[in-house]
C-alpha cells in the first residue's frame, strides 16, 4: 500500500471494507528544469540527481542506437575521472564560458540554451565537453604536460587553486583548450593570470567585477584578441596598478581578510624561497612581530616609543610572519627573544623564509622593519610588475 501510495494511487472503501486503489496522481511540468527540481526534492532520501545526470539523458539519448554506448562510455570515463562533484563544476564552467555574463538561471537550463543547442550531440561531447573536461583536470591539479614550460606553468596554477574565488576558471580554460600546444604561450598568458586573480584579491573586487572581467577576457581569448596590449582584459591598468601596491603596502593585514592575506604572504613566501617550497600544513597563520598591543613597560616600547608609528608599523608587511600553527594571544605578546624561539620556530627552525627572516634579527627596531617592507614590496612589485602605477 505504501508502495502504490508512493506511486500516486488514492484509496477508497469497496465492498466488504476492502481498499482499493481509487485512481493515480501524476504531475505534469513543461521542462526538464522543472522536472529536475521536482525529482530533486521527491529523492532527498537517495542521490541527489544532478544537472549533468539530465544532461546525459538528453544528450547521449538523442545519438543513433548503434554509437549510444561508446558515448555513455566517454560520458561516464570523464564523469568517473573527475569526481561527482567536479563534473557538475565543469559542466558549470562550461556553461559559463559560452554565456559570458554572470548566470541568471540553473546551470541544466543555461546549458542547454548557450551550449548544447550550437551543437550536435556527439559533436557537443567530442568537441565541448571531453576536450574541456581533460583541461579542467590538468589546471585544477597543476599538472600541465609539456616537453618545456610546464613547471613554471604549473607553478602559476598552483598559486591560482590556492585562491578563495575560481572565477578565473572560464578564461584560463578557454585559452588552454585553444593553446595547450604552445607553451611559451601558455607560460605567459598564466603568469599574467595570476598577476591579474591576485591583484583582484588583493584590491577585494566584487564578484560581479571579477565575473564581468573574466568574461570579457573570455571574449577576448575566442576572439583572438592580443592580450599582451594594455587593453586587454588580462592586463592591470595604471589605477589597478597604483590600487594594488597602495594596499600591499599598506596595513595590509588590517586591510585584507585572514584567507587573503594568508594567500598574499604564502606567494611572497615563495618568491623569497626561489621556488619549490611546499605548503601542506594543517594549520598555516599570519601573526604579528611588535605585537598589536604592546605593554607601555615592555621591550617593545622601548624600540618603538611613538603611539602613532607603532600604529603605523604594526599591520604592515613588514611586520609580520607566517606561522604553522594557531595564533596564541598570550604569546604574540611576549618580548622578541623569548617569541622568536618559542612561538614562532621549533627548535630555532622555520618552514617560512619570511619567519626565518625574523628569527636572524637579534632585536625588532623600526629601521629593520622599514628596510623589510621595501625589500618585501620591493618583491611583489617586480614580480606581478606594478612599476607602471608611477605614471598613473
Amino acid at each position: 500500500m505504501r508502495i502504490a501510495a508512493a506511486l500516486g494511487f488514492d484509496y477508497e472503501r469497496g465492498a466488504g471494507g476492502a481498499t482499493v486503489p481509487r485512481r493515480r496522481r501524476f504531475a505534469l511540468r513543461p521542462d526538464l528544469d522543472s522536472a529536475y527540481r521536482i525529482f530533486s526534492i521527491l529523492n532527498s532520501r537517495g542521490l541527489p540527481l544532478a544537472p549533468g545526470d539530465i544532461l546525459k539523458a538528453e544528450i547521449v539519448g538523442a545519438i543513433e542506437d548503434s554509437q549510444r554506448d561508446a558515448y555513455t562510455k566517454k560520458w561516464e570515463d570523464l564523469e568517473e575521472s573527475l569526481g561527482r562533484d567536479q563534473f557538475s563544476e565543469l559542466l558549470s564552467l562550461i556553461r559559463t564560458i559560452y554565456r559570458k555574463a554572470k548566470p541568471k538561471g540553473t546551470v541544466l537550463k543555461e546549458f542547454k540554451a548557450h551550449v548544447a543547442q550550437a551543437y550536435k550531440p556527439k559533436q557537443l561531447i567530442d568537441d565541448v565537453i571531453v576536450p574541456i573536461g581533460e583541461v579542467f583536470a590538468e589546471l585544477t591539479d597543476s599538472a600541465y604536460v609539456s616537453s618545456e614550460k610546464a613547471e613554471i606553468v604549473n607553478e602559476h596554477l598552483k598559486w591560482l587553486n590556492r585562491l578563495e574565488f575560481d572565477d578565473w576558471l572560464p578564461p584560463a580554460l578557454a585559452f588552454a583548450v585553444r593553446h595547450r600546444s604552445q607553451p611559451k604561450k601558455m607560460e605567459i598568458f598564466f603568469r599574467d593570470l595570476e598577476r591579474l586573480a591576485y591583484s583582484m584579491l588583493i584590491r577585494k573586487s566584487s564578484i560581479n567585477d571579477r565575473i564581468d572581467k573574466f568574461s570579457r577576457l573570455t571574449k577576448e581569448i575566442e576572439s583572438g584578441d592580443d592580450l599582451t596590449s594594455e587593453k586587454s582584459a588580462l592586463q592591470l591598468s595604471q589605477a589597478e596598478q597604483a590600487a594594488t601596491y597602495k594596499v600591499l603596502s599598506g596595513p595590509l593585514y588590517d586591510t585584507l581578510a585572514a584567507r587573503a592575506r594568508s594567500a598574499v604572504l604564502l606567494r611572497l613566501d615563495a618568491l623569497m624561497s626561489g621556488g619549490g617550497a611546499i605548503y601542506d600544513y594543517d594549520t598555516i597563520t599570519v601573526e604579528h612581530v611588535l605585537p598589536q598591543n604592546a605593554k607601555a613597560d615592555s621591550k617593545w616600547a622601548e624600540w618603538f616609543p611613538d603611539p602613532q608609528k607603532r600604529i603605523e608599523v604594526v599591520h604592515s608587511l613588514g611586520n609580520l610572519a607566517l606561522l604553522t600553527r594557531k595564533k596564541n594571544a598570550s604569546a604574540s605578546n611576549w618580548d622578541f627573544d623569548r617569541k622568536k624561539k618559542a612561538y614562532f620556530s621549533k627548535d630555532g627552525v622555520s618552514p617560512f623564509v619570511l619567519t626565518t627572516q625574523v628569527l636572524e634579527h637579534n632585536d625588532w627596531m623600526p629601521a629593520i622593519v622599514a628596510a623589510r617592507q621595501k625589500q618585501l614590496c620591493d618583491k611583489l612589485e617586480a614580480h606581478w610588475r606594478l612599476q607602471n602605477r608611477k605614471a598613473a
